[in-house]
């Protein structure tokens, strides 16, 4: 997401108290008009009309669907209707929906660009066709060839068009800047060799960007970032990861939130199926693969995107100033459509079938949802926010139609919600009233940390609203924590570690230099705060590539203010690679947190139970998944004996310790040491045991036999 999107103009919510739900309420027996939902949350219950009015939209969708169109299942596969589509025989089909043009003329290399030879037809409901035979037993059109429709406007006016549907797009800068339509239909397909991997119990997410992912002054490749960073990702622990900006984007420093050309995967990075090769070795190392898809939006380029597709301003998005975004400068679709609705979930189903996904982190999903687009408001966390003339229920309904097909069709699929509402039911089923996402992002929490790092001193730290921050998720519905994401690693931000150390990363990360009060300090906050982020956050946690390592500059792609420079545009793997820089500390434990997690698996266990927030220690201890977190972040005391509060009682030893020497720490905690627990209730816990936790330091304790 750039600087411009909602997240940077609105504030994330308190969420109100939710109420859980009695063991008795199973789905079977709760309302199926839409209202499901205030089973789970009683607050919702002044605004019971509102959810049946949603979910009652959303169904009768589904009748329509189910009448004219095969059912929502057939809907999303319009991809093999619309668009250039070759039968087994070489049998080329071409159709393009644009009820505005009075003429339309497929042209391209195939045909020497004649915009006589290849009339279309037009049927009642403005869709365009045309069937070229194959010759001499192939297609008509050589692959890898350039195509275009040309249409005429009621005006006169002759326009030409890529197709909206197509799915290769090339840009030759030496030559224009405009994008060409290619025709992409290769002898040899690809052949997937691995099965998708089952959904994670415990989603740890890697959130990555192929162009950037080289440490050369270029764009990266998806070749090159199968062979070089997969394995990384694979070692660190991670297991699921989300490509940024593959849907085809003529702006590359638009970090791939303008997009031109929907079902294209970016050409930038290399072919269609070195992208499928890129997802399929993934799956061989059991990694579950993300499209951060883009349908908030779409980019105004007329030439080489569906702006003005057809002559008018309304064919896929609203006329006129509702279907344009004020900051973004950008087209906003129009959800109530029959034939968006088929374009966007058509969309989602393509990139699932043929490039095999596993599913979507959906962005901008607050622009989707309300009609103000987040632009301005900041959201209190008052439910009247959530329902009424500001809420966009056209998109609120597409996004649970695209949600329902995704799940119904892929029960293994995963949807993440870009959301800083707070919207409540984000991640409820349809059945319940809900919009049927799996997670939501915790976007309050990194604010969260750098506005502490920003205008706090250690010692001024609050316990007690940290772990507010942290906790203040809705019942029953899922959420991904992190601590900074791609949003705080751009121009113009820093990352936690640049935060933490400023200009000693560039003077002091050398093994032979000293380690200095500022280094030490840097290394250890970092550690914690992810920890902390990653154990007390949510039901799952994601990392932006690089941070990991505490990448020491942003992130800035090619533009005229940095004369279209690739310096900040990249990578620096070598800086962790290089033995002598103390980088690879960051990474091995950033690593030794993400298989830990594998072990225990304490994103898919309950939310965690929070015994002690003192603020004059500054210490915080919390169980979960049958561990106990232990956080020191004293500036200056250490503590001997510190007694804590544990549930289960049982001998325990220290399985995480972020002062480890080999993680950059100080090497003060002696690991052999066992802790023998008490029974006498302490903190709220039936037992208690005393351990040392030295200044800046978390360590973590499970069951011996554990």
């Amino acid at each position: 997401m750039d600087l411009t999107r909602a997240s940077k103009n609105t504030v994330a919510p308190a969420t109100a108290p939710v109420k859980k739900v009695a063991k008795s309420n199973t789905p079977g027996s709760m309302p199926t008009d839409g209202t499901g939902i205030v089973e789970m949350d009683p607050w919702l219950g002044p605004f019971k009309d509102d959810l049946r009015r949603r979910f009652s939209k959303a169904n009768e969708w589904i009748q329509k669907l189910n009448s004219h169109e095969g059912g929502l299942k057939e809907f999303s596969k319009g991809y093999e209707k619309f668009g250039i589509n070759v039968a087994r025989n070489g049998t080329i089909t071409y159709r393009e929906w644009a009820p505005n043009a009075v003429n339309a003329n497929f042209i391209g290399d195939f045909n020497g660009w004649n915009r006589q030879s290849h009339p279309m037809k037009k049927n009642e409901y403005g869709v365009w066709e045309i069937t070229l035979p194959p010759v001499n037993g192939k297609p008509a059109i050589p692959h890898n060839t350039k195509v275009k429709i040309d249409f005429q406007l009621p005006s006169g006016e002759r326009v030409d068009r890529l197709p909206a549907w197509i799915k290769r797009v090339t840009q030759d800068l030496s030559v224009s800047p405009i994008y060409d339509a290619v025709f992409w239909n290769p002898e040899k397909k690809y052949v997937f060799k691995h099965p998708r991997p089952k959904k994670p119990k415990s989603a740890r997410v890697y959130e990555a960007h192929v162009g950037i992912s080289t440490t050369e002054y270029r764009v990266g490749t998806y070749t090159e970032f199968t062979a070089n960073v997969l394995p990384r990702i694979k070692k660190l622990g991670y297991n699921v990861i989300q490509l940024m900006a593959i849907q085809e984007h003529a702006y590359y420093a638009s970090f791939g939130y303008q997009v031109t050309s929907f079902f294209a995967a970016s050409s930038r990075y290399g072919t269609p199926e070195e992208l499928m090769e890129l997802i399929d070795t993934a799956h061989g190392m059991g990694i579950t693969v993300l499209l951060d898809i883009v349908h908030s939006h779409a980019c105004k380029n007329v030439l080489d995107g569906i702006n003005m597709f057809d002559g008018s301003d309304h064919l896929y998005f609203h006329e006129g100033p509702r279907g344009r975004h004020e900051l973004w400068d950008s087209r906003l679709f129009n959800y109530g459509h029959h034939e968006v609705l088929r374009f966007l979930i058509s969309n989602l189903r393509f990139y699932l079938e043929e490039y095999k996904f596993d599913g979507f982190r959906f962005d901008g999903v607050t622009s989707i949802l309300y009609t103000h687009h987040g632009i301005g408001t900041g959201f209190s966390g008052g439910y009247h926010e959530y329902f009424g003339g500001n809420v966009d229920e056209e998109g609120v309904v597409y996004l649970m139609l695209a949600n329902e097909m995704i799940h119904e069709n892929f029960p293994e699929a995963v949807t993440i919600a870009e959301d800083v509402s707070g919207m409540p039911g984000l991640c409820v089923p349809l059945a319940l009233g809900g919009v049927g996402f799996d997670y939501r992002l915790a976007m309050a929490i990194p604010d969260m940390w750098i506005k502490l790092l920003k205008e706090k001193k250690d010692d001024e730290w609050d316990m007690s609203n940290i772990c507010w921050i942290l906790t203040n998720r809705r019942h029953g519905e899922k959420t991904i924590a992190y601590a900074e994401s791609h949003d705080q690693a751009l121009v113009g931000d820093k990352s936690l570690l640049m935060w933490l150390c400023d200009k000693e990363l560039y003077t002091h990360m050398s093994t032979l230099t000293d380690f200095t009060p500022i280094i030490e300090r840097g290394l250890a906050l970092h550690k914690m705060i992810r920890l902390l982020t990653h154990g007390l956050g949510g039901e799952g946690y994601l990392n932006f590539e690089g941070n990991e390592f505490g990448h020491p500059e942003w992130l800035d792609f090619p533009r005229a203010g940095n004369n279209n420079s690739y310096h900040y545009a990249r990578r620096q793997w070598n800086i962790l690679d290089d033995p002598l820089l103390r980088y690879k500390f960051l990474n091995d434990f950033d690593a030794s947190m993400q298989h830990l997690e594998e072990r225990y698996g304490w994103l898919h266990s309950p939310q965690a139970y929070i015994s002690l927030k003192h603020e004059g220690d500054k210490i915080i201890v919390f169980e979960r998944a049958g561990l106990v977190f232990v956080f020191n972040f004293h500036p200056t005391e250490s503590f001997a004996d510190f007694r804590i509060g544990i549930e289960q009682a049982g001998t325990y030893r220290i399985v995480l310790n972020t002062d480890r020497k080999e993680l950059g720490g100080l090497g003060r905690i002696d690991e052999s040491v066992r802790f023998f627990t008490t029974d006498f209730n302490w903190n709220g816990r039936k037992n208690f045991t005393q351990v040392y936790i030295p200044t800046r330091t978390a360590i973590v304790l499970a069951l011996e036999d554990a």
